[in-house]
């Protein structure tokens, strides 16, 4: 049918539960949704009625008798616990080596040469918290004018400039110099743009935020959908996850509040093919800030609008709501955690109440997809359309 419509919901970081080789990445027992159930501010009666505390594992919250959807505990192949490698993978795309990362901070000839191509110097170049970083370096960035270059444990060289010293196209530009030098050898997941405004000690980011991501080496499932002639919708930072590559829409988002309001725009459109939506203030806003309540509030405020979502699907909807690592923000760490994450599908034509159990990949998600249009594509991932998929009278 050509009005077959697909919404992919990535809740930035939901992890279910650290995964059997977590103690790689230094993430024995992370579980952060069995962190985030213990808050009273968790309420998500829609996704538990989709069948959220029946997947495979989850030990936490109360099952349902009747789940209306069927769901899986989805487990990463690729040997990473980011952004870039999880969705990659959720769009058929399975990093066989991980991106690298920078514990001691970039080397000199990577600073070195991005500092000769914008024209400034650069400040701390270690791993920092977003939010700390602007508090301890912001004022020395307001007087010299040098960049506050940091990392983390994920695979990402961060930019930040306060907007009255670096104007936004200009820090733009400078992310986009350092993309150009982070190939290769160095070629980090992503570069981020973190503006920032205020007066210290009351530094602020702004929702200006931009990722600049590789480009995907191989096709996905968007290349093959938006080659089918499909459209390909991005909302929230996907477009930059992707770097464009296979998408043919686009809508950046300023909350989670504002990519909900967006999806729910283009619930009420006609189109025929996928919506990808990221909800990144899971990770962003509170699971890198080990908030619990402010998570906890986050998958609350989620699930109210779920509801409404579901009562306006179309009889040809399906709908996938799933994650692309863990932050639980119950632990010490306050980087991304190793988990497994979530699976919840629902429509019409869905079946209820199946389990489909552990899978080995993020990548069947993309292979279900590609099968739900029936689009041909030489990717990863194994379909589990059949097993869901409703008959007349089922």
């Amino acid at each position: 049918m050509n009005d077959k419509r697909v919404f992919l919901i990535v809740l930035d970081s939901f992890g279910i539960g650290a995964e059997p080789d977590a103690d790689l990445f230094g993430d024995v027992g992370s579980n952060t949704l069995g962190t985030i159930v213990t808050s009273d501010r968790y309420d998500t009666p829609n996704m538990r009625k989709l069948g959220l505390f029946n997947i495979e594992g989850v030990t936490c919250g109360k099952r349902t008798e009747h789940p209306l959807g069927s769901f899986a505990r989805m487990q990463e192949a690729s040997m990473a616990k980011d952004t870039t490698a999880g969705h990659w993978e959720i769009a058929g795309l399975v990093s066989e080596k991980p991106f690298p990362t920078y514990p001691h901070g970039f080397p000199k000839e990577v600073l070195d040469a991005f500092s000769k191509a914008t024209g400034r110097g650069v400040l701390c170049n270690k791993p920092y918290s977003g939010t700390d970083v602007i508090r301890d370096y912001g004022e020395e960035h307001m007087r010299t004018g040098d960049y506050i270059v940091y990392t983390s444990a994920d695979s990402v060289f961060q930019i930040a400039a306060h907007e009255e010293i670096v104007p936004l196209d200009e820090l733009y530009d400078a992310c986009r110099k350092a993309r150009e030098i982070l190939q290769g050898e160095h070629g980090v997941g992503r570069v981020i743009a973190r503006p920032f405004i205020g007066k210290a000690p009351e530094f602020k980011r702004t929702p200006h935020r931009h990722d600049f991501s590789l480009i995907p080496p191989k096709d996905t499932m968007l290349d093959c959908l938006s080659g089918a002639g499909l459209a390909t919708i991005g909302v929230g930072k996907i477009y930059d996850i992707f770097a464009g590559k296979g998408i043919s829409e686009t809508k950046s988002t300023e909350s989670n509040q504002n990519g909900m309001e967006i999806t729910a725009q283009w619930q009420n459109a006609s189109f025929s093919g996928l919506c990808f939506v990221n909800l990144v203030d899971f990770d962003m806003l509170y699971g890198h800030r080990n908030d619990i309540d402010g998570y906890a509030g986050a998958a609350t405020e989620f699930d109210r609008w779920l509801g409404g979502f579901l009562d306006g699907m179309r009889e040809n909807d399906i709908l996938m709501i799933t994650a692309d690592h863990g932050c639980d923000p119950g632990t010490p760490s306050t980087d991304h955690s190793r988990e497994y994450t979530p699976l919840l599908v629902c429509g019409k034509h869905v079946k209820k109440g199946v389990s489909l159990g552990t899978r080995k990949s993020f990548a069947d998600i993309a292979a279900t997809i590609l099968d739900i249009f029936q689009v041909e594509g030489t990717i990863a991932g194994t379909s589990f359309l059949k097993e869901i998929e409703a008959r007349d009278g089922e």
